[in-house]
């Protein structure tokens, strides 16, 4: 087995298997998005800290900004509840809470503010049957699937591809992680339409004016930024494999 897979990532094996500039290109593509990845991440921590200095007027908590957003959307099933850790802040359908984190729930900042609102907007987009939230909702269990069988089938079909010429496990294992794909594609959407809804709510209820404004607009775009780098990387590793099913397949 060991001498199969290294055929496939060993350039100095020959017999077909030997690696071409295109493999290598989708390697280099691979590590550059890791790379925005990183800085993106690392921007966002920067932005989060930086806002979390700056107190928003008015003197409310995150949890108690959250509360009046939904309130005022007219929401009176969703319970706002503090969770453990450092922006792990999330909504969550099927208890109907909006869960704050650490740095969030009982904060006064301007970050806290934008990130609060933001669930919030995930809230409200379920109460509203928003599209893309609903079709993310009906794929989280098949994507939660997929992302677990995937690396095994692909590892399977790698197998078969080399000992018989089969390709048909690895088109499946590359069907696995097209879903994972699909599903950071769809989430994109939601996490920029929720992002809309919250600053659109902090500033028609003058909860953050003028300059405020703008600092939860960074916070939150930058937040965002992450999910798309999410799934620039899924769609290039699904690239990636397909490449390497033709480029095998036209050896």
């Amino acid at each position: 087995m060991s001498e199969i897979l290294q055929a496939y990532y060993d350039p100095t094996v020959s017999n077909g298997f030997m690696m071409g500039s295109s493999h290598m290109g989708y390697y280099l593509l691979i590590l550059v998005i890791g790379l925005v990845g990183y800085i993106v991440q690392a921007r966002l921590q920067s932005v989060f800290t930086k806002y979390s200095k700056v107190l928003a007027p008015g003197g409310m908590t995150g949890a108690e900004v959250a509360e009046k957003m939904l309130r005022e959307n007219r929401i009176h099933n969703v319970k706002v509840t503090h969770v453990q850790g450092h922006l792990t802040d999330h909504f969550n359908p099927s208890t109907m809470t909006v869960n704050l984190s650490d740095s969030v729930y009982s904060s006064r900042s301007i970050s806290a503010l934008a990130v609060a609102c933001h669930e919030c907007g995930h809230a409200i987009q379920h109460a509203q049957g928003y599209a893309p939230l609903v079709m993310r909702s009906q794929l989280v269990p098949v994507v939660s699937f997929a992302s677990r069988a995937a690396q095994w089938v692909i590892i399977i079909g790698l197998i078969l591809m080399a000992s018989t010429n089969n390709t048909a496990i690895m088109w499946a294992g590359i069907g696995l992680i097209a879903l994972s794909a699909l599903f950071s594609l769809i989430t994109l959407p939601v996490e920029y339409n929720a992002s809309a809804r919250a600053l659109a709510w902090l500033e028609g209820s003058r909860t953050l004016q003028g300059v405020e404004v703008g600092y939860a607009r960074e916070a939150l775009k930058w937040a965002a930024r992450t999910y798309l780098v999410a799934a620039l990387g899924a769609i290039a590793s699904v690239l990636y494999y397909v490449m390497l099913v033709l480029g095998r397949r036209n050896d």
